[in-house]
């Protein structure tokens, strides 16, 4: 039986008259990498904030790591890295935030900020400087730095490819796919579902407040009722053909295409799996 890291019931939340989260139920087990996929809007970040204690909820019950009340939630959440937003200060340079965070988690290896630096492909000239002078994308790799902090065994991530040139957003897709091989839970949100669909193993639809399913990858493939066959373009009308003649109806010839992503690297090189 799958352990469950979180679990939420009937999780309700309001401000003022809006109501953001109308009764959401959603279980991510241990070693999950589970994308929450929904509008802009939807909820997503509020329910990160639900889970990781943030804000306060109006209704519905909390579970982090088998925690059965606030308390016992509290005393778990320590054993969650997240990236909700960036929170820096823009005075201090990037290896001086991430200075700060170490100290604030208490953690005592100060060799840490070295290993997630090198994790997210920050350089040493980058993490040198202000962060008040980072890109998007450079701010978004320093948040996902501090949520690996002291290697926390679940990962909370919030759009982490957000603002990402495709380098980068491959580079991210392959340090989450690696740390899940590795056996860490991660719950990852994005707008981008191509992203999620090569990242996830399992999902989570929201939708007007509320998860309105969940399912695994292998359901994709249930959900079609397409089944293709592959064969070399000199005998693709051949197949067709021998297909008919045996009854079998053929919905459409076409020509297999390469992805946009190793389109790109096939044009400007780079290298795809340097994390």
């Amino acid at each position: 039986m799958s352990e469950a890291v979180i679990e939420l019931r009937g999780l309700q939340k309001s401000y003022g008259k809006h109501h953001v989260l109308k009764g959401v139920d959603m279980q991510v087990n241990k070693g999950d990498i589970y994308g929450l996929i929904g509008k802009n809007g939807s909820g997503k970040t509020t329910l990160f904030k639900m889970i990781l204690g943030l804000s306060a909820y109006d209704g519905g019950t909390v579970s982090v790591f088998g925690g059965k009340n606030d308390a016992e939630n509290a005393a778990q959440r320590k054993r969650i890295g997240f990236f909700v937003g960036a929170n820096f200060f823009g005075y201090l340079s990037g290896r001086a935030n991430l200075e700060y965070y170490r100290r604030l988690k208490g953690i005592d290896d100060r060799k840490e900020i070295d290993r997630v630096l090198a994790l997210v492909g920050l350089d040493a000239k980058a993490a040198a400087k202000p962060a008040k002078g980072y890109s998007l994308g450079m701010k978004q790799r320093l948040g996902l730095a501090n949520a690996l902090l002291g290697n926390p065994e679940l990962l909370i991530l919030d759009e982490p490819t957000n603002g990402l040139d495709p380098q980068g957003i491959h580079d991210i897709r392959t340090l989450i796919t690696r740390l899940g091989e590795q056996g860490k839970t991660i719950i990852v949100s994005s707008h981008i579902l191509s992203e999620l669909e090569n990242t996830a193993q399992r999902f989570g639809i929201v939708n007007d407040g509320v998860i309105v399913r969940e399912l695994g990858r292998g359901d994709l493939t249930t959900q079609s009722a397409i089944t293709s066959i592959q064969v070399k373009d000199e005998d693709a009308q051949k197949a067709a053909a021998i297909l008919m003649q045996n009854g079998i109806a053929v919905q459409g010839v076409s020509k297999a295409s390469t992805s946009l992503e190793d389109f790109y690297f096939s044009m400007v090189g780079g290298e795809r799996a340097n994390v």
